[in-house]
């Protein structure tokens, strides 16, 4: 990815899965609590990229299933997570698809989170921008070029 600029608004609808082999790095409560070289991004216009980490990137115990679904017209049904750090509980921080539709099956049972719920997240080194408005999940770096759906200054992508 380095080096090359994604303009979101070229991403397609329905959203694509893409593996990566970049370096994700997530910090919560002052610890590690995600590491990989192996993640999907989703790509959907007007989104900054999510990021899918296999469960066992992440540090045991971190992630309980919390009550709750959700339905996505591409991916299907949801579940979330309760991030259990050291000093607090972050509800619904995360979320899967422990049966995804057929055409995003590579991420079954794999965890995404939203950014702005935790210390950091990290891509290849760079700190990510949570996407704007609370109920989106992307992560922004110098990558990806907006305007992101959510953000206030551009009411139409709200």
């Amino acid at each position: 990815m380095a080096g090359v600029m994604e303009r979101v608004c070229d991403y397609p609808r329905p959203p694509a899965l893409e593996p990566s082999s970049q370096h994700i790095l997530i910090r919560a409560g002052g610890e590690l609590l995600a590491e990989t070289r192996r993640s999907y991004r989703v790509l959907e216009t007007f989104h900054p990229p999510t990021y899918y980490l296999p469960p066992e990137s992440f540090v045991e115990g971190r992630l309980r299933l919390a009550a709750g679904r959700s339905f996505c017209e591409w991916k299907g049904v949801a579940c979330y997570y309760d991030l259990h750090g050291p000093q607090a509980v972050v509800r619904k921080a995360a979320w899967s698809y422990p049966q995804p539709t057929t055409p995003f099956a590579s991420i079954a049972g794999w965890v995404a989170l939203y950014p702005a719920l935790v210390d950091g997240c990290w891509v290849d080194g760079e700190l990510v921008v949570p996407q704007p408005g609370g109920f989106y999940g992307g992560w922004i770096t110098s990558a990806v070029q907006g305007p992101f759906k959510g953000d206030p200054n551009h009411p139409e992508l709200i």
